[in-house]
């Protein structure tokens, strides 16, 4: 009796087995292990001495500290290049500026910047193949909706903020866009201080997007504009009472203002219980936004890391941008990395993340981090390129080893650094190492596309005002 009850209760089991199998996972209970869900929080200028755990003393960034506290924080992460649309380009391509279609901040009338190029392969697109929710929240700047380059054209299922990085300029704008319909913000006039800071109605759209699709894999791409120049904000809060000028008080609070959207966002995955579950980069556009001479960068010392260079160079100070990861028992809590890497290898990163296969003609030129992130070493690579073409101009720089090449203009003699002994590139080598410096220019050659876009050239001479007035932008651009 107990012997034919005991085959019965198995046959039971068996046959529930069996019904389980035809119907899937029981409600509740994934079929598979989980993609993570990924974010990547960019910002627009956001640099390694604006931030405390960098060494900032004067600017409070709570959160960003606590994050890199909880994951890892890297000396050596290098940006695209450094300026917003090439350096975003190279982001959501894989592609590193001798490839990216985009090389330059290249402005387009009345709204909007050079679009990315139809067919272009992106980040985004690929995530969406493999079954997540995307969105792009914040400043988009590779095209507006009515080109190749619309985000909704290139994987984004979800788009809210501003199109256009001219129009990102303004902190309170008459508009911004919602997909790719504009609505009003009244009471801005897009110049001065009106009823509507743009980041609060940021903000809460990512909590809101990030509430709406939890239950499934998502990739957010938050590009916050702060603290970019025109420094605007409605509240400078804790520095009110500082002896500072209202321009370093502005300065102070945007970074601030920052850090605490990203610890809203943090907090949120906790309630919901997926911060276990999500990946978080969080990064800066390019490097050091200003020169250190200026107001700001004296003030706050954002040069502070002894790195030369500032934005619209590729001297490492513009090219080394804050970057902190955290997920929570996959990214080892409290490391500090001096290993290099790039914005480029976030795509193949994302792609072993999601188990995302990217089309067999499509040749990224980074290389997954994951193992590195985890706590491994770094990928090993033969070279790092940068180009850019801006203030009619174009620049070079490749890194190889340790070894750091830049080259101001095709007609300029190549510079040498040693990187390992001199990260702040006070010394050129160049003359003592002509084998090296044979090496980095054929490895500039190589690395590059020819693109009629993107001519080399070197730069117009200047007259004496034209030079005035250059040095009096030096100041004060950011």
């Amino acid at each position: 009796m107990i012997g034919r009850e005991i085959r019965r209760r198995d046959l039971l089991k068996l046959a529930a087995a069996g019904t389980a199998t035809l119907l899937g996972p029981p409600a509740g209970r994934a079929a598979g292990p989980k993609k993570p869900n990924i974010v990547f929080v960019l910002s627009d200028d956001l640099a390694q001495g604006d931030v405390g755990c960098y060494g900032q003393k004067l600017i409070k960034t709570p959160c960003l500290d606590r994050m890199a506290a909880e994951g890892t924080r890297y000396l050596q992460a290098y940006c695209g290049t450094s300026v917003c649309a090439p350096s975003r380009s190279s982001l959501i391509t894989g592609l590193h500026a001798g490839h990216c279609p985009i090389r330059a901040n290249r402005e387009i009338q009345p709204e909007g910047q050079m679009p990315l190029p139809a067919g272009t392969f992106t980040v985004a697109r690929m995530l969406k193949d493999a079954g997540y929710a995307t969105a792009c929240i914040g400043k988009w700047g590779m095209g507006m909706f009515d080109t190749t380059g619309s985000p909704l054209k290139v994987g984004f299922d979800h788009f809210f903020g501003y199109n256009c990085q001219r129009h990102a300029h303004s902190y309170f704008p008459t508009y911004l866009y919602r997909d790719d319909q504009r609505f009003e913000l009244p009471g801005n006039d897009g110049k001065s201080v009106g009823q509507t800071y743009a980041q609060n109605l940021i903000a809460n759209e990512v909590l809101d997007w990030v509430r709406t699709n939890k239950d499934r894999p998502f990739f957010l791409f938050h590009s916050i504009t702060l603290p970019h120049g025109r420094f605007e904000i409605d509240d400078v809060g804790q520095y009110a009472t500082m002896d500072w000028t209202p321009l370093q008080k502005n300065y102070a609070a945007m970074v601030s203002r920052l850090d605490s959207d990203i610890g809203r966002l943090l907090d949120l995955l906790k309630e919901l219980r997926i911060d276990d579950n999500t990946i978080v980069f969080v990064a800066g556009d390019n490097g050091s936004s200003f020169n250190p001479q200026s107001e700001l960068g004296r003030h706050f010392n954002q040069a502070g890391n002894g790195l030369r260079g500032f934005k619209r160079d590729l001297y490492e100070g513009a090219l080394r941008q804050a970057a902190i990861v955290r997920w929570p028992g996959q990214v080892p809590a409290g490391r500090v990395s001096d290993e290099p890497w790039a914005f480029w290898d976030f795509l193949p990163t994302a792609a072993e993340l999601a188990g995302a296969k990217p089309p067999a003609s499509f040749r990224p030129d980074g290389l997954s981090l994951v193992s590195f992130l985890r706590g491994g070493p770094a990928p090993q690579r033969e070279y790092f390129y940068w180009e850019l073409h801006e203030q009619q101009q174009s620049l070079q720089a490749v890194r190889f080893g340790d070894w750091k090449a830049v080259r101001n203009g095709p007609s300029a003699a190549i510079e040498l650094y040693d990187l390992k002994i001199d990260p702040g590139e006070t010394k050129d080598l160049a003359g003592q190492n002509p084998d090296l410096v044979a090496r980095a220019e054929a490895l500039m050659k190589a690395a590059r596309t020819e693109d009629p876009n993107w001519p080399l050239r070197d730069r117009p001479a200047r007259g004496p005002q034209q030079n005035k007035q250059k040095n009096k932008e030096s100041e004060t651009r950011t």
